[in-house]
């Protein structure tokens, strides 16, 4: 295992960060606490969850992932130093949370609250923004005209983030969170969050995840090139497209209990020709490399520079292993041309 200094803070984190979105729907406590022990086993000291899961979200479940996560802290409370957890605050637009309404300070300090008594923990070492108070091109709105920017008010978003950035200061000050960070953001978002940290003498936020996939390479060479100069995280989530990259959806394919054939809040919005037709391509890749398709689109997302830890989920244990696996693969020059090709021919999959 390899391991890397999350952006501008002191934190080691290993190249694969363990997601935990399916315990609580696809997964139980027994089979967190098996995924748990493998990764550990593994060298990956890196986890992600969020107050807003497990996913697909829903009232009944909200919490849920967190108390997984927190019943396993509270029977391995040696490990929790050893570990770099992340958590996240919820944006707009869920109803059973905070009636729907925008981040703020409040809802920093309750959320906040209410995830450390879920975690058992004290503290959270990065504390993130899920999304953006505004409407940002992410989940499918990433193509023209599905987000028009002129009718966004500067003036009332950055005087939203200031308030935000109050009850960060406050949490920072408390101790009960080490760092900040974003998630689903863009580069007005990142540029705006540094100008203002510096204006408030507040720590800038340490690292962003997005959406990255061979299907969805939208920040590269962009968004990243930011994260890098400025010392951020870039730090993948959905490496797989919601496991379409895997080839088990070609054809139409729908395994049992697989997340496709659960309710999607977006829609499959990723089910898309050209996606199925790229993915086809990257199975052909991954057999002539001896790998699987999962590992050789793991493998890539390892490769490319300014990617700090790459988040992974599975359902179970075999498919948790294979992926980690794929972190030790060396993707050749010839393999890599292959790849290239592709992208090149079908750079947004979905």
């Amino acid at each position: 295992m390899q391991y890397n200094r999350l952006g501008a803070s002191e934190l080691s984190v290993s190249d694969i960060c363990l997601g935990t979105m399916t315990w609580g729907i696809q997964n139980t406590q027994q089979d967190a606490d098996a995924q748990l022990a493998m990764a550990i086993d593994r060298g990956i000291n890196f986890i992600d969850t969020a107050e807003m899961y497990p996913v697909p979200p829903n009232k009944e479940t909200y919490g849920d992932t967190e108390r997984i996560l927190g019943n396993w802290l509270a029977r391995n409370t040696a490990l929790r130093d050893k570990l770099v957890v992340m958590t996240k605050v919820a944006g707009p637009g869920l109803a059973y949370i905070r009636d729907g309404k925008p981040i703020t300070r409040t809802s920093v300090s309750s959320a906040l609250d209410a995830s450390l008594q879920r975690l058992n923990s004290d503290y959270v070492d990065v504390y993130q923004l899920h999304w953006p108070n505004r409407m940002t091109p992410h989940f499918g709105k990433h193509w023209p005209n599905k987000v028009d920017p002129t009718r966004i008010s500067p003036e009332k978003e950055i005087d939203g983030m200031r308030d935000i950035l109050t009850g960060i200061k406050a949490a920072l000050d408390s101790g009960k969170i080490r760092h900040w960070g974003l998630s689903d953001d863009t580069p007005w978002g990142i540029h705006t969050f540094l100008t203002l940290c510096r204006e408030m003498n507040i720590p800038a936020p340490v690292s962003i995840q997005n959406e990255f996939s061979l299907l969805h390479a939208k920040d590269w060479p962009y968004l990243i090139e930011m994260c890098a100069l400025e010392d951020i995280a870039y730090l993948p989530w959905s490496p797989l497209a919601t496991g379409m990259l895997s080839g088990k959806y070609q054809n139409n394919a729908r395994p049992e209990g697989s997340r496709w054939t659960m309710t999607q809040r977006q829609g499959l919005f990723r089910s898309q020709q050209a996606g199925h037709e790229a993915t086809a391509r990257y199975c052909d890749i991954a057999q002539g490399a001896g790998i699987t398709p999962s590992q050789l689109a793991l493998a890539w997302c390892q490769q490319v520079p300014g990617v700090t830890s790459t988040i992974i989920g599975a359902t179970s244990t075999a498919q948790l292993s294979e992926n980690i696996d794929g972190f030790s693969v060396t993707l050749s020059g010839d393999t890599l041309a292959s790849i290239s090709d592709v992208l090149q021919q079908y750079p947004l999959g979905f």
